[in-house]
C-alpha cells in the first residue's frame, strides 16, 4: 500500500522529526563513547611519552657518565 501522504502533511513530518531526533541521540551517545576512550588512550600516551623522557635522560647521563670516566683513563 502506497503512503499517500505527501512532504507537507504535518503527521508525517513529525514521525520523521521522531526518527531524526533518535538517530541524532544515538550518535551523540556513539560521540561520547568514543570522545571518552580518546581520551584514555591519550592520557596513556601522554604518560608513556614522559616515561620514554625521563629513560631518554637517564640512558643519555650513562652515557656521558662512561665516556668521562673511559676519558680520565681508567
Amino acid at each position: 500500500m502506497k503512503d499517500d501522504r505527501g512532504e507537507l502533511d504535518m503527521t508525517k513530518q513529525i514521525d520523521d522529526k521522531d526518527l531524526l531526533i533518535r538517530q541524532l541521540r544515538q550518535r551523540i551517545t556513539e560521540l561520547l563513547a568514543i570522545g571518552r576512550s580518546h581520551q584514555d588512550l591519550m592520557g596513556k600516551q601522554i604518560q608513556e611519552n614522559a616515561d620514554l623522557k625521563k629513560d631518554n635522560k637517564l640512558l643519555a647521563k650513562q652515557i656521558d657518565d662512561y665516556f668521562n670516566v673511559r676519558g680520565k683513563g681508567l
